[in-house]
């Protein structure tokens, strides 16, 4: 965000609590569009529902949040009883549990607890896929609205940390393709796939899980493979590569449920384009309109296809006040969190970076709402 607008915003009052009034009825915009009320609001899904952790969200406003997920009952899938009291440890904050992560996480094939769905294995995904319907129902029954996921082979890809001096030694996670060439070039346990087969085995799964997800009225939200790479990248063509957009584009025309969708990471998108700052917002508007959007990670990164950093909000190449607005303009309502945050080795660096990012995401919100109602 640029310093003179954030200075006119606030002397204007764009940051004041009125931003989060209701608008009156057929009232309009200074842009001649309809007002209407901002129902964005900050989320977060690190941490658990632990009373420490809530405790630290709700003394910074994160009254919403993804709370991992409920423990697992060996064979069956997640245990219903620790899921309410989730819930209930929650509302004793005023803290509204909005999202679990299923077990279909970033962490790599070889890595995670049920292999099988994307290494295309019968009969081992089908017995995989009725255990993540067990989930699906535990949320349901929960009050859980929002499941989100990752359909990965390869696990989040980065090559080194780059230290930035001007904002006190914080460490950003890089990825360089041109290095990551000189490094490890094994494959995984799923050798080599394509982009067919990759989509082929995440339709079979969703083929079968989002008739559950439609009965508990749960949505699921995809989180795009991190970084998108170039074809065949250790074997890998990920469905996200190389064109981020279009591959996002297939992936929400396997089902037209409105329960299928993103958990819309825009770090993880913007790594895969060219020139973040002006492709991203076409992106947001695209998906935002169709309603596929479920959940935001707020990321902001220096760089783009094959060479980045993750950075904080407010350093990055992206304006992440134009990405707040374009977000309000297709009537986004869920929650927009930090997930990745800039690392520092001082004791307690991790939190501080959290609560900047919650602060900052609040003071956007509070932001472009003032804009709607002016």
């Amino acid at each position: 965000m640029k310093r003179r607008n954030f200075v006119r915003g606030v002397a204007a009052g764009t940051l004041g609590a009125a931003a989060l009034g209701t608008a009156e009825a057929g009232s309009v915009n200074r842009k001649g569009s309809a007002k209407r009320k901002v129902l964005m609001k900050v989320g977060c899904q690190s941490g658990g529902t632990t009373i420490e952790n809530l405790e630290f969200k709700a003394r910074h406003g994160v009254y919403n949040i993804d709370g991992g997920s409920p423990e697992i009952i060996e064979g069956v899938g997640w245990d219903l009883e620790d899921s309410m009291r989730k819930r209930e440890a929650c509302e004793k904050y005023g803290i509204s549990l909005d999202a679990y992560h299923l077990p279909l996480t970033s962490a790599g094939i070889d890595r995670v607890k049920y292999p099988n769905m994307m290494l295309g294995k019968s009969p081992e995904r089908d017995r995989e896929i009725e255990i993540i319907q067990q989930m699906i129902q535990v949320a349901g029954k929960t009050g859980v609205g929002l499941l989100n996921y990752n359909t990965t082979i390869h696990r989040v890809l980065r090559t080194e940390s780059t230290v930035d001096a001007k904002r006190g030694g914080a460490t950003y996670s890089t990825w360089n393709y041109e290095k990551a060439l000189q490094g490890d070039q094994s494959k995984t346990i799923a050798g080599d796939v394509s982009v067919d087969e990759v989509f082929e085995r995440i339709k079979y799964i969703l083929d079968r899980i989002i008739p559950v997800a439609e009965e508990y009225k749960v949505k699921l939200g995809n989180h795009i493979a991190d970084p998108p790479t170039p074809v065949g990248f250790r074997g890998i063509t990920r469905w996200n590569s190389p064109d981020v957009f279009a591959g996002m584009k297939r992936f929400a025309e396997l089902s037209d449920s409105p329960y299928h969708g993103f958990n819309f990471c825009i770090g993880s998108i913007a790594e895969g384009l060219k020139d973040p700052k002006t492709e991203i917002i076409p992106i947001i508007k695209y998906f935002g309109e169709r309603n596929q959007i479920f959940n935001i990670h707020y990321r902001n990164i220096k760089g783009g296809w094959n060479n980045f950093q993750e950075v904080y909000p407010d350093n990055g190449d992206m304006d992440f006040l134009e990405v707040m607005r374009a977000l309000r303009d297709v009537d986004y309502d869920g929650m927009v969190m930090p997930d990745h945050v800039p690392k520092h080795p001082a004791e307690g660096s991790g939190l501080q970076a959290f609560a900047f990012v919650y602060g900052y995401i609040i003071a956007m919100i509070q932001a472009v709402s003032a804009e709607n109602m002016s």
